[in-house]
């Protein structure tokens, strides 16, 4: 298994002061003007100081000196005043400048199961001081709470029509990613194809974009640049220990499939590979490839890099495998040492795409579905799911992915890794920081390399 080269944190160090800023300029031209002060002196204070020193002679020398005190902080007075002047002009001209930078590039966050935009406090804050003013971070508020009980593909298309009238708000933008959590990352996936598709469909019109270019290729009009989740069921919750907290207990497993829809509705039936008619894939295998309708695996192909980190353990929602879309036969004993700089995140992998005919749905698999629905039973049932699993990975895995474990076995309490990977709440799951951080630096350098790209 190759490992890809590691992000490094980045450089932090605190300038000099050479002599050469304005406060230092400043009290340069203060010596300046108090040498001049000095020296201009008035004849009758120098006259005055060669006669006896009578009472009025004192009040002379009293008043004089108090002159030229009074000069001399007057001089001082006007060269810090210029001085000042000079570095608010350079602060207000530089912060102009700043406020002229609209954004060009539109990072959409995308919450789980049961959640809110509130999720992204932390992360929202550390991206907006990580990345600057030329990202527009916004957090999706379409699919709060029990609306993620939907479904994959309602949620997804809500998503899709936020981002459409975010994109027509800010005519600035050029550029977006997809950073999304948990089941999040399946609505972004299903959103990504409705806008790529749509896409598609109004450059065969002829349709173009606000630049005067084709939208052919394009999410909402935009350059799609990086997409990234974390700890998302790609591969669904069905099977051992895909759903961590059923404790891998065979029973529990068996019994979850068809209870989760009354608890979770169409989405539970649809992370179970439960959903839709017996001769009829299930969404999650239909979006591991190209439908006549949407295109899942290209939407996903457009973008530049696609992330997703993963918890190697103590993730009580999303397994290892699912989230970090590997076969059984492909995990390993994951490091138990952080990256440099990037605490919690323990590998890094590069996996490149893989020739493949894609994902299908073959009539062994409609079989193995009919019989898991009529009348379930433990080796139908895993049948049925093997299957599935293989098509969907053999799917997914034409694209190239960066793979990214996170282990937050040295915290604590890691039972809270589902929350910690993206920072939930800083009161209560800070140790995700350093895989943050991690995401931060992905992006910028991303950014860097697109820069320097389109510069050439």
């Amino acid at each position: 298994m190759s490992t890809a080269s590691w992000i490094q944190p980045p450089c932090r160090y605190l300038p000099e002061d050479r002599g050469g800023g304005f406060a230092n300029r400043g009290r340069q031209y203060s010596g300046v003007v108090l040498a001049a002060a000095s020296s201009s002196s008035s004849p009758s204070s120098s006259s005055s100081s060669s006669c006896s020193c009578g009472y009025s002679d004192i009040l002379n020398f009293d008043f004089g000196g108090l002159s030229r005190s009074w000069n001399q902080q007057q001089g001082l007075r006007r060269v810090q005043a210029m001085s000042a002047t000079a570095q608010r002009n350079f602060s207000l001209s530089k912060g102009d400048n700043d406020d002229k930078i609209e954004p060009d590039h539109l990072l959409v966050l995308v919450h789980g199961i049961l959640a809110s935009p509130s999720d992204w406090l932390y992360v929202e804050a550390e991206m907006k001081r990580r990345l600057g003013r030329r990202f527009l971070i916004y957090a999706s508020s379409s699919n709060t709470f029990t609306k993620t009980f939907g479904g994959v593909d309602g949620a997804g298309k809500r998503l899709a029509e936020e981002v459409r009238q975010v994109v027509q708000k800010s005519k600035s933008l050029k550029k977006i990613s997809f950073l999304a959590h948990s089941l999040g990352g399946l609505f972004a996936r299903h959103a990504v194809a409705v806008l790529y598709s749509a896409a598609i469909s109004q450059a065969i019109d002829g349709t173009v974009s606000k630049s005067g270019n084709l939208l052919r290729g394009r999410i909402a009009g935009l350059e799609p640049i990086n997409f990234i989740t974390l700890a998302t069921p790609h591969l669904g919750v069905r099977g051992r220990k895909q759903l961590p907290f059923l404790l891998g207990v065979p029973i529990l497993e068996k019994l979850a499939a068809p209870i989760a829809p009354f608890f979770v509705g169409r989405t539970g039936s649809q992370l179970f590979l439960t959903d839709g008619k017996a001769d009829k894939p299930p969404l999650l295998l239909r979006m591991a490839s190209d439908s006549h309708d949407l295109k899942f695996l290209s939407s996903l192909g457009a973008f530049r890099s696609r992330i997703i980190y993963a918890n190697v353990s103590y993730d009580h929602m999303v397994g290892w495998r699912t989230s970090s879309i590997r076969r059984e036969t492909e995990l390993f004993k994951p490091p138990r040492r952080s990256l440099d700089g990037y605490k919690h995140v323990v590998d890094v992998e590069y996996c490149p795409p893989l020739s493949s005919d894609g994902a299908h749905f073959p009539p062994e698999a409609a079989k193995a579905k009919e019989a898991a629905q009529s009348s379930p039973s433990p080796q139908n049932t895993l049948e049925y799911h093997e299957i599935v699993e293989e098509e969907m990975i053999r799917g997914l895995q034409t694209l190239g992915w960066k793979k990214v474990d996170v282990s937050f076995h040295s915290t604590f309490w890691p039972y809270l890794a589902h929350n910690n990977i993206h920072v939930k709440s800083e009161r209560l799951y800070k140790a995700g920081a350093g895989v943050v951080a991690h995401v931060a630096d992905s992006i910028k350098q991303q950014e860097s390399s697109t820069f320097i790209t389109a510069s050439l």
